[in-house]
């Protein structure tokens, strides 16, 4: 199986380069509305929000700022087919203009956006980052009236565009069954809260453009691809940054796009696919050793597996999970302007 991964260098607001119903799942987190470090790249998009937040209007800014990333979100549903995902990593803001200190609720402003495109809204997921901070308020210390909590935690909205994703074929009901996950898995993924994930620097160097940091963390979209696709199809992020996205789709075997509007993240971009090439097996690796351990606690607890996993040849929880296959990259080939294609194969654990 050949997977491709494309990288368009462009203004995230206009997708035009991509198809009608041309991609089965978004993965992406945007630049977060009220975060000072993504000031000077709202307004470029409009000169009006820097005027704003100079002049200490933090809501006129914040809703500003959410009407550039509407544009990418009316964008994203015309190009997800019917019974596509999108997942939206985002979190809250807290910043004092004017001497007030406020909240400004990003996750709620993005959920009415979405429902403006026409996207129906799914339960969430709350991502909550384990931190070692000592201090779990902020304001006035030991004091009443004046404290106010510190934000440990993100959501990872989920969205579909139209209703449940049919499989016609006999083709691609058995690729989905060969995509599946593992029983325990699905316990842990589609947990409402995920606290298992550090959050992870972006390794920018120096770049004309910007210096950001604090990125999602590898395994987040790569369970979000493993959660919402299956093998081969394409994966969206229109805030591209360094690529991980594009890197768990590699992993993944999915297809991938990915839009950025700065050219200097390109080789960045680049760098992140080959390191999905790289950690593919050993993903791969890694989760039928997970199941392993599974089956061996379940065992020696005396309870029983009914099914067995004919790709692998071993015990599972469920029918669904007898055909599933693990998929990894054998090798990827830069076929064009930032074009790769991959090919993979089933995992070998030999």
């Amino acid at each position: 199986m050949k997977t491709q991964h494309q990288l368009h260098v462009q203004d995230s607001r206009n997708l035009s380069v991509l198809p009608d119903e041309s991609v089965q799942l978004v993965v992406t987190s945007p630049p977060y509305p009220m975060i000072a470090m993504w000031d000077t790249a709202f307004s470029s998009m409009n000169p009006a929000i820097g005027k704003a937040l100079s002049n200490g209007e933090g809501l006129q800014a914040f809703e500003m700022m959410h009407c550039e990333l509407d544009k990418v979100w009316k964008d994203c549903f015309r190009v997800l087919s019917p019974g596509g995902f999108a997942c939206i990593n985002i979190g809250d803001a807290t910043r004092t203009l004017k001497d007030e200190f406020r909240l400004y609720h990003n996750h709620a402003r993005i959920l009415s956006g979405m429902v403006a495109c026409g996207f129906s809204v799914l339960p969430d997921i709350l991502w909550r980052k384990p931190t070692n901070a000592p201090n779990k308020f902020m304001g006035s210390g030991m004091l009443p009236a004046g404290a106010y909590v510190t934000y440990e935690h993100e959501y990872i909205l989920v969205f579909r565009k139209g209703g449940k994703r049919v499989f016609k074929s006999i083709e691609d009901r058995q690729n989905r069954l060969k995509s599946a996950f593992f029983w325990e898995e699905r316990n842990l993924w589609f947990s409402d809260v995920w606290s298992d994930l550090r959050g992870a620097n972006q390794k920018m160097g120096r770049t004309k453009d910007r210096d950001r940091s604090a990125a999602f963390p590898f395994e987040l979209p790569r369970r979000l691809i493993n959660m919402y696709s299956v093998y081969g199809d394409t994966v969206l992020d229109p805030f591209v940054g360094t690529g991980t996205t594009m890197a768990a789709a590699v992993a993944a075997a999915r297809s991938s796009v990915g839009v950025e509007f700065s050219a200097d993240l390109a080789p960045l971009v680049e760098q992140s696919l080959l390191t999905g090439v790289k950690d593919s097996k050993a993903l791969a690796k890694n989760r039928l050793d997970a199941h392993s351990e599974f089956v061996s606690k379940r065992l020696a607890e005396k309870k029983t597996l009914k099914h067995e996993n004919l790709p692998h040849d071993f015990p599972v929880m469920t029918r669904q999970e007898v055909s599933i296959s693990l998929q990894v990259v054998s090798d990827i080939q830069n076929v064009g302007a930032m074009c790769f294609e991959a090919t993979h194969g089933p995992f070998n654990s030999d």
